[in-house]
């Protein structure tokens, strides 16, 4: 039980809850409406703590795909303490409207975050128990009224499951496809390049003896390393599942320095040693680490005064720490973030090592160790 709490706790917001639509407004008109005619057909008891009571539970289901934790709170807090001062009333205090707060634990454990659920459940469930007791007599109404008031809870958690398995499954044909298409790209532009090949040595051969062969073959070398780069961009651009294709240089080690300005606590970035023959994948991959690393710091370092970050180069390795001075506690990450395991990835493609975690003298450490020249399997 507490393994699965946690496990919810950590669980992020399902992704697809879009802002106010269009039936959103239309909800609440036809609710405001059935709440003025039941103030005209059917007497209400308490009417300056009911109505009020039921505009609250009606105007929060206008932000509760943005906002659910925000509207579960509102709407079932100013609930419960209109039943904890009604309590043993003979008399129903609210609108049948207010029921409208069903909807908002629909979307809690729909759209919510764990920590969002976890708290606002606690809430619902309270508030539920307080209306149970206060309105029922027998073992089976309260068992039907618990039914009554989780199922649209149950609901929600499970249409979010089904669209997160869904989601999934999606992911999973795209990561099959993406596949598919790197193998593609890699025979394609082997074809090319081993034409190139063949050409230069050719042209090197007949050079001497017959120039304008040598210029045929330069000639054909053009032509296929264009059509190369062409099946790069084009399989790239796919890879990217539509996003404008960005055909600037890849960041290396000399743009370290340039992630130094304009952040708040300040970066003091350094680069030692022999870092002229390092290769560009690894460059790159040592500046991604950085930048991850630092954003990193300044969103989560607390009290933090500086940032530091060293790139030192020796003979076959090239090293990254990124330190920064805040507060020991607020600064234990730990191991649980998607950029770390992203960072730790691919520094083991490159045949080198991340590690992570507190500093000696407070903070949080992130030390990387690529070989210069890449994975060597």
């Amino acid at each position: 039980m507490i393994v699965a709490v946690r496990r919810l706790w950590a669980a992020p917001r399902s992704p697809g809850a879009p802002a106010r639509v269009w039936r959103d407004w239309w909800l609440v008109g036809i609710l405001v409406a059935l709440s003025v005619l039941e103030l005209v057909t059917h007497p209400v008891a308490w009417v300056p703590v009911s109505v009020p009571m039921a505009l609250i539970a009606i105007g929060a289901l206008l932000f509760r795909r943005t906002h659910p934790l925000a509207s579960v709170l509102v709407a079932y807090g100013t609930v419960l303490v209109v039943n904890i001062a009604a309590f043993s009333r003979l008399d129903s205090v609210g609108l049948y409207t207010t029921a409208a707060i069903l909807l908002l634990s629909y979307a809690l454990c729909r759209w919510g975050s764990g920590r969002e659920v976890v708290i606002g459940m606690s809430l619902v469930l309270v508030t539920g128990a307080v209306g149970i007791v206060d309105g029922v007599h027998t073992t089976s109404d309260a068992v039907g009224g618990a039914i009554f008031f989780l199922f649209p809870c149950m609901l929600g958690g499970a249409v979010r499951l089904l669209a997160d398995a869904r989601l999934r499954e999606k992911d999973q044909v795209k990561l099959l496809e993406r596949e598919l298409l790197a193998r593609e790209l890699h025979d394609t532009v082997a074809h090319h390049v081993s034409a190139i090949a063949i050409r230069a040595q050719a042209g090197r051969v007949v050079g001497a003896s017959d120039p304008t062969a040598a210029i045929d073959a330069l000639a054909v070398i053009e032509g296929e390393a264009t059509r190369a780069l062409s099946e790069m961009r084009l399989m790239v651009r796919t890879l990217r599942e539509g996003e404008e294709l960005d055909l600037a240089p890849q960041r290396g080690l000399d743009d370290i320095e340039r992630l130094a300005f304009g952040t708040v606590p300040p970066v003091d970035v350094a680069l030692l040693g022999s870092l002229d023959d390092v290769r560009p994948t690894v460059g790159a991959a040592v500046y991604r680490m950085a930048q991850e690393s630092i954003t990193n710091a300044v969103r989560h370092a607390r009290h933090a005064t500086r940032i530091t970050v060293r790139v030192t180069g020796s003979d076959d390795t090239v090293s990254l720490m990124v330190a920064d001075d805040g507060e020991p506690h607020a600064t234990g990450r730990g191991w649980t973030g998607y950029g770390l395991i992203g960072m730790t990835e691919r520094a083991a493609l490159l045949g080198g090592t991340l590690a992570a975690g507190p500093g000696a003298s407070g903070g949080w450490t992130v030390d990387a160790v690529l070989p210069k020249a890449g994975a060597s399997r």
